[in-house]
């Protein structure tokens, strides 16, 4: 990390220099994606005006072909990969043109296109899709594609014709578990559900693997203790454990399981991996519990209440979040701002930490700029360092993932708190950067028009 904290005045210049250039040649990159798809819509359109004019019976199927083949044997790409891409352009630039012109302004890129499309392919009303694209291209100007799903999600939900509730209803019939088979005798399991189930069984493989890593590294160090001077166990390499990755034991795991049960070929004499319970954190206006579910916008809140949300990711339906509220031990009430719904406080009616509570409520996710990682899996640093003085208060606390975290004890990177909530990041070459805390997922009352 020396390198970069000793750089010259010279170099400092220079990375100012290379970041200002890759900007303008990522807003040209962005550009001639944008022209790309437009020329890709027009062969698209003029495929089906001739389907159309010679009374095509398969519907311009087979005119779509042969265009798409004329331009994959031009640019060496399979017809396919074209074909797909056409459809893909003629959405975009036909459905979001408000998407289409700011990418090809540089605005934003084509991944932001693609997140804002795809968040909102489901409105089919115009005037609908063109209020939500305008909010969305807004929002994608100052936040990167991974930041913007859960934004873009949000902002799509409160133009649904159909609540959550009913649209949820309808998806849970295709739920559904497939088999891929693969190379080298492996093979891929696939599953499509509700999203309390997929993600609570993900958490709880995860946190059993992070127990079986845990207590190996415990049996390894008392081995090595109870050897003494007698130096290392002489253990054969058939007896020797082999390592395993987190993403292993959890597909180790789930086929124990699946196949068992419960986990016996892993769990402890005590049953402890048997204990472990699926996790997941879900926010909910209370306007949306009480509410009857019923009418159109902003998810079909007769009171205008957003859906609720399952880690700050996507909507719940109205059903399961009444359901995981009734059977929950423990609530975290977020205090918000009836007007700007800024968050105001958390509390608890079984007190823990409260502060920390506040902050995974307020950051939900790593603060460095266009970072999404989940505010549990991170860190809480002091902005201003402890042992210089620094107060251990919400205006000194922020979440950072090991990455950032590591990258702003070890770089020219500073971060200081901004009122209210917000962090100011200076790059080693003297940009500035804000990083905004996400919005609360919660009421907002305005003064009618």
């Amino acid at each position: 990390m020396t390198e970069v904290l000793d750089a010259t005045d010279s170099q400092t210049a220079m990375i100012a220099d290379l970041v200002g250039s890759l900007r303008a040649v990522e807003e040209t990159i962005a550009r001639l994606f944008a022209v790309r798809d437009g020329m890709l819509a027009v062969a698209s359109r003029v495929a089906i005006d001739i389907a159309r004019r010679a009374a095509h019976p398969d519907h311009g199927d087979i005119a779509l072909r042969a265009v798409a083949a004329e331009i994959g044997a031009a640019v060496r790409v399979s017809d396919r990969t074209i074909e797909r891409r056409m459809d893909e352009a003629s959405w975009t630039v036909e459905r979001f043109v408000e998407v289409w012109a700011a990418q090809g302004a540089g605005r934003i890129s084509a991944a932001h296109a693609r997140v804002i499309v795809d968040a909102g392919a489901h409105l089919d009303d115009p005037a609908d899709r063109a209020r939500y694209a305008a909010r969305a291209v807004e929002a994608a100007v100052v936040e990167s594609p991974n930041r913007l799903r859960r934004v873009a999600r949000r902002i799509a939900e409160q133009y649904q014709a159909r609540t959550v509730t009913e649209r949820h209803r309808d998806a849970r019939e295709l739920r559904r578990v497939w088999v891929k088979d693969l190379d080298d005798g492996m093979a891929e399991l696939g599953m499509l559900g509700p999203a309390v189930l997929v993600h609570g069984i993900h958490d709880r493989l995860t946190r059993m693997a992070r127990t079986i890593t845990r207590q190996g590294a415990q049996a390894a160090k008392a081995s090595k203790a109870m050897n003494g001077d007698r130096g290392p166990a002489i253990e054969s390499p058939a007896d020797a454990p082999t390592p395993r990755t987190t993403d292993q034991l959890r597909a180790d795991l789930l086929a124990d399981i699946a196949l068992t049960g419960a986990p016996a070929g892993h769990d402890t004499e005590t049953g402890l991996l048997g204990e472990i319970r699926a996790r997941v954190e879900v926010t909910v206006p209370v306007l949306t519990l009480m509410d009857d579910d019923t009418g159109g916008h902003n998810g079909g809140s007769r009171t205008g209440a957003p859906p609720a949300e399952l880690d700050g990711r996507s909507p719940i339906d109205t059903d399961t979040a009444r359901h995981l509220a009734g059977q929950a031990t423990g609530w975290e009430r977020v205090l918000t701002h009836p007007i700007t719904g800024a968050l105001l406080a958390i509390d608890r009616y079984r007190p823990t930490d409260q502060l920390t509570r506040h902050l995974r409520a307020r950051d939900q996710r790593c603060r460095f700029p266009g970072c999404n990682i989940a505010a549990r899996r991170c860190d809480i640093d002091h902005t201003h360092a402890a042992s210089s003085g620094g107060e251990t208060c919400a205006d000194n606390l922020a979440h950072l993932c090991r990455r950032h975290h590591m990258l702003k004890h070890h770089s020219r990177w500073r971060v200081h708190h901004r009122q209210p909530g917000d962090l100011a990041w200076t790059s080693p070459t003297g940009t500035t950067y804000i990083d905004h805390p996400p919005e609360q997922n919660t009421v907002r009352f305005t003064d009618s028009v």
